[in-house]
């Protein structure tokens, strides 16, 4: 039987740095790639919710993946998320990522229409007649349900590894790490609840905060594996008193202006995502005064 746990560590799935025309700016995405790798990081997620995937072009995801697998070099594998509202434009990303040399693809369930789950499951089985890249499921709250037996029919197709679970429901989430014996890459995608996920059996985690705190994820991580579950438990809290902060806007809005303030200028949001103003940025800022040490990544205690 092949080894589908492909993935594990500390995953950050990556914001999109684009410029005012909408092309990607290779320069900041270099050097955020290059910190998030020297914080320990095993690897990027790219072109999903935090990506702004669905509201970029097949040619700017495109361009997007090709930019961060020339930034990461090699040192660490690249996840190139391919969903799209069309399955024409999917199954296009998803030969593209294979050409660009992705080490894996990942998708949500086809969403906005009424799909039902026959429909789902052969969404996932096109995309994976489409390439012979490693295949990762998407479910997040405010899709559409995954249940167990929609996740355990999906992973009869031969590329599907497992499955990026980012619904606070923890009970599903170990009862699909069941699936195969345990056979299945189960990666944690709730920030917020990073060590609840790892303690119900998540090899790994994919999260928005993480672009702005790699060190801190990457500490509870390791603190996690090595049975020190006090110091994750409390490198958790930390994270959280940021991720608080960080709610008050769209999160995505609100990491890339922290990236902003850490001197990543990563660019606003796509439209219609809230651009935050210079007042609001300056309070965001400010709101996070003493909360963590940035640079030294770690919580002030």
């Amino acid at each position: 039987m092949k080894n589908n746990v492909l993935f594990k560590g500390v995953m950050p799935a990556l914001v999109t740095p684009v410029d005012a025309s909408g092309k990607i700016k290779k320069d900041v995405l270099k050097k955020l790639v290059d910190w998030h790798i020297s914080e320990g990081v095993s690897g990027f997620y790219i072109c999903g919710s935090t990506g702004e995937g669905l509201l970029l072009s097949n040619a700017q995801r495109m361009e997007m993946l090709e930019a961060t697998l020339d930034a990461a070099g090699g040192r660490v594998p690249v996840i190139d998320h391919i969903g799209a509202m069309s399955q024409r434009d999917t199954i296009e990303l998803a030969k593209h990522a294979e050409k660009a040399g992705a080490a894996a693809i990942s998708s949500i369930p086809p969403i906005y229409f009424a799909y039902s789950d026959e429909d789902v499951f052969t969404y996932y089985k096109k995309i994976s007649e489409s390439s012979s890249l490693p295949l990762v499921m998407y479910g997040y709250k405010g899709a559409r349900d995954m249940p167990i037996s929609l996740v355990k029919k999906i992973m009869t197709l031969d590329s599907v590894i497992g499955i990026k679970w980012t619904f606070p429901d923890f009970y599903t989430m170990e009862r699909i790490k069941q699936i195969n014996g345990g056979n299945i890459n189960v990666i944690n995608g709730p920030d917020e609840m990073f060590v609840c996920g790892l303690s119900v059996g998540a090899d790994a985690g994919i999260g928005t905060t993480y672009n702005i705190m790699p060190g801190l994820f990457v500490k509870s991580y390791n603190a996690f594996r090595t049975g020190d579950i006090a110091r994750s438990t409390a490198l958790q809290h930390g994270i959280n008193d940021v991720i608080e902060r960080l709610f008050a806007h769209n999160v995505v809005a609100t990491t890339k202006a922290m990236l902003e303030h850490l001197g990543f200028d990563v660019g606003q949001c796509t439209e219609p995502i809230h651009q935050l103003t210079k007042e609001e940025k300056v309070a965001l800022w400010k709101s996070m005064e003493g909360v963590i040490d940035f640079e030294r990544q770690d919580i002030n205690a």
